[in-house]
């Protein structure tokens, strides 16, 4: 897109599809697709309304003003010219570093590429089951023995090709980007996968592009490997790249178990239950009074396994009491004037973890017992079992199968105080390990934070929260599930009067005694 608007502006921001190719290279086509693109890439920035005309929502009119060339009525000869605000812009951007020609020298290792469109029947095989940079051999000949359809295109894809990963009904969704791994030998097509889409493209999106009109997909959809332009593919990856951008390389900082215990308030030999029991079942449920840290150890815990911090590799949700499974793993969600089957956030995360079986993935659930498991999961609550990970089951909505994989696991944080739902369902308890987490007031690593503050108001206010503690924990109506947790008085590197107040006055009094336990006696407070 900006090699088109710096084209346009050396032409004064006035120009035709037509008058851009012909002098900087590229199809008339390709400038309406880049068009398209930078109308549908401000109306999701700025949230705009869409333009409807004659029926039919219109985009390059965004960016651009224009007008028919002479009679002609088709997309090539129309004038496009800048908005006025958005060609003042442009004049203050450095734009030295683009090249308004397309097939300009830098371009050379791009144009010398082929791209193709591999589409994959989900219901015999599925991109998510590959794992990243494993070589596939794919087959030239079907089950019969007999050539697969556009026989050519397999002979034709050379090592280093770009491959558009693709699965048709019921995905029809762009999920994928591959490469051929080598050239093939006769027998087999060989290509690996590269990136998995977070947000894959869907078929409308392609359908509804003008310059995927011609694709050799839409003219014969039976076949696997379809030819793309270098139009084609531009149009297509500048698609996934709004929807998926590029992380930038980074290199992870490690993560130990002395770094746990550095910065969360419990022994060594309870991280070792922890990690034990997490491994152990896979399944592990943090519960706890409010402010124990619950959250803050759930995350640290995954990093100390994992050996890293990556975030990637972390999945965060809250439950609640509407929560379903349309929402988790799979439903039809209203779009437009019809639905669509949409894929629910933890079959997502699990198809992601599918294709890395070499590393460990965290799905962390906070209020895990506000939602109704069997309700939610459905089907899955016998596949997030240890003994069934990677067993596979047909789901309803689309007939294809899925599984929980082995380098998942669920960590659930639940809240002890929340009486209203102290009955929780069998199959969660059966299928989960629980720890308790307590507060930490008089934990060796709070101690320390404490005595760093050096401050007689603030040990005398611990004092104070410890003794409310005991009077709680030994109330027969209320518990040690009633306690108020250390992380109130967490995170200062300087001890102020005004904070301890704000700290009981808005948390400890009014938040979470007034308004969520006022069945703990005013006498204590």
């Amino acid at each position: 897109p900006m090699q088109m608007l710096k084209a346009m502006l050396e032409l004064g921001g006035e120009a035709s599809c037509k008058e851009l190719a012909l002098k900087y290279g590229g199809s008339p086509s390709r400038y309406v697709g880049c068009a398209v693109n930078i109308g549908r890439r401000a109306k999701k920035f700025f949230d705009l309304k869409p333009f409807i005309e004659n029926g039919q929502e219109r985009l390059y009119p965004i960016p651009f003003l224009g007008k028919r060339n002479n009679v002609s009525e088709d997309n090539e000869n129309f004038v496009y010219r800048i908005r006025p605000e958005l060609f003042d812009a442009l004049k203050e951007i450095n734009l030295d570093d683009v090249s308004p020609y397309y097939n300009d020298a830098t371009d050379t290792e791009k144009s010398s590429k082929n791209y193709w469109f591999l589409n994959a029947n989900p219901k015999i095989w599925r991109f998510a089951n590959i794992s990243l940079g494993e070589s596939v051999a794919y087959t030239l000949y079907n089950e019969n023995g007999n050539k697969r359809r556009i026989f050519q295109n397999f002979l034709d894809a050379k090592q280093g090709d770009i491959i558009i990963g693709y699965e048709s009904t019921p995905v029809k969704k762009i999920v994928a980007i591959g490469k051929v791994s080598q050239d093939q030998d006769g027998e087999n097509f060989y290509f690996e996968k590269v990136e998995d889409l977070s947000s894959p493209i869907d078929y409308a999106s392609l359908k509804n592009s003008p310059e995927l009109q011609n694709m050799e997909y839409f003219s014969m959809q039976q076949g696997s490997l379809f030819k793309l332009t270098q139009d084609e593919y531009d149009c297509i990856i500048d698609m996934i790249r709004e929807e998926n951008p590029l992380s930038s390389t980074q290199v992870l900082s490690s993560y130990t178990k002395n770094d746990f215990l550095s910065q969360v308030y419990i022994t060594e030999n309870q991280y070792n239950s922890l990690t034990h029991l997490l491994k152990s079942k896979q399944n592990l449920i943090l519960q706890g009074a409010p402010g124990v840290g619950k959250t803050y150890i759930a995350k640290r815990l995954a990093f100390s396994v994992m050996g890293e911090i990556d975030n990637d590799r972390i999945e965060f949700i809250q439950f609640h009491q509407n929560y379903s499974y349309e929402d988790f793993i799979l439903g039809y969600k209203p779009e437009g004037d019809s639905f669509q089957l949409k894929e629910g956030i933890f079959y997502r995360f699990c198809q992601k973890a599918i294709s890395q079986p070499s590393k460990d993935f965290f799905f962390i659930i906070d209020e895990i017992n506000r939602g109704n498991m069997s309700k939610i999961f459905g089907e899955l609550m016998l596949l997030i079992e240890k003994a069934y990970r990677g067993t596979t089951v047909t789901l309803a909505y689309n007939g294809l199968p899925f599984s929980v994989p082995k380098n998942l696991y669920i960590i659930g944080m639940m809240n002890t105080a929340d009486r209203s739902l102290a009955m929780i369902d069998y199959a969660l308890r059966r299928r989960f390990s629980f720890f308790d987490i307590a507060p930490a007031f008089e934990s060796e690593g709070f101690k320390a934070y404490q005595a760093s503050l050096n401050s007689d108001v603030f040990n005398n206010l611990i004092g104070k929260i410890i003794e409310l503690n005991r009077h709680i924990a030994a109330d027969a109506s209320l518990g040690s599930g009633f306690c108020i947790g250390h992380s109130y008085f967490c995170g200062q590197e300087k001890c102020t009067i005004e904070w301890m107040h704000e700290v009981i006055e808005y948390e400890i009094i009014l938040d979470f005694i007034v308004i969520e336990h006022p069945e703990i006696s005013a006498s204590y407070i």
